[in-house]
Parts: structure tokens; C-alpha cells; sequence
């Protein structure tokens, strides 16, 4: 047996879905004012999906989000550091982050896709400071959705009486 999400009406998943979008185009905007590595910040875009679809999932806490977006990146840049841009040194990130959010318990898995997009990647190398930042955004993110399905869960619950 599968578990669904509670959903909560057309209007109120809209609601939900509009700040993770927003979050998103405010990542990007940040980026294109700051850098010309856009790739570098596709899985933040994930992680504020995952944030729309259940911002109270265990994989969507601050601090998982944060210690395994950022991790992974910093990982990711160590191993274009140490190997250069390429498949091995891509390769090891993913290893490398995966075992990190293991021992952390810190399991968010788009992590994954920022070791492997800082491992891959050639050019600047200066960006982990902007993706931490981008990164942040993303986690306030999760604090303005509970906030948002908390409030939507008191307008639309029935009253008893």
C-alpha cells in the first residue's frame, strides 16, 4: 500500500506550488546577477519541489537540505580541485556525498545532482559561496511552506462548533 499526500484543493496546491516557483526564478535571478553557471543550481529547483510536495517530509528539514545541498556541492568542488572537471572526478562527488548524507542522516536527493554538477563541471571554481546562499533561500523555503500549509489547513478546516 502506497502513501499519498493529504491534498488540499486545486486553490490551495496552487498557493503552495506559487512560493516554490518564486523561490526558484529568485535563485536565478540571483545567479544570472552574480554567475554564469546556471547548471550549477538545477537541484536547488528540485529541492523546492520537494519542498511544495510535503515541506514536512524528514528529506526537507533545514538542516537536511543545507548539510546536503551544500556538502555535496563542496564535495563536488574538492573533487574538480583535486581531479579536474570530468566522469571521475563526478563520479567520486556522488560517491563521496551520498556516503556523507548516509552518515549524517541527512538524506536529501538532489544533493546528489550539485556533487555531480560541481564535480563535472569546467570554468570558474569560485561559486560554492553563491550556491550556500542560493542554498539558504531555497531553505527558508521550507519555513515560508509550513507556515503557508499550516495557515491553509486552519482556513479551509471545517469548524467544530
Amino acid at each position: 500500500m502506497s502513501a499519498r499526500r493529504k491534498r488540499i484543493g486545486l486553490k490551495g496546491e496552487l498557493l503552495l506550488a506559487f512560493m516554490p516557483m518564486a523561490t526558484v526564478l529568485l535563485v536565478l535571478a540571483l545567479v544570472e546577477a552574480l554567475s554564469n553557471q546556471r547548471l550549477l543550481f538545477a537541484s536547488l529547483a528540485s529541492s523546492a519541489f520537494l519542498i511544495y510536495l510535503d515541506p514536512e517530509h524528514a528529506v526537507n528539514q533545514v538542516r537536511t537540505l543545507l548539510l546536503a545541498q551544500i556538502g555535496s556541492a563542496a564535495i563536488g568542488l574538492a573533487c574538480y580541485q583535486l581531479l579536474g572537471p570530468g566522469y571521475l572526478s563526478g563520479g567520486l562527488a556522488m560517491v563521496l556525498a551520498i556516503g556523507l548524507m548516509i552518515i549524517s542522516d541527512a538524506m536529501h536527493p538532489p544533493a546528489v545532482s550539485s556533487a555531480l554538477s560541481f564535480g563535472l563541471r569546467s570554468g570558474d571554481a569560485s561559486n560554492l559561496l553563491l550556491f550556500c546562499m542560493a542554498a539558504g533561500v531555497t531553505a527558508l523555503l521550507v519555513v515560508m511552506q509550513r507556515m503557508a500549509l499550516w495557515t491553509l489547513e486552519r482556513v479551509t478546516r471545517p469548524n467544530k462548533g
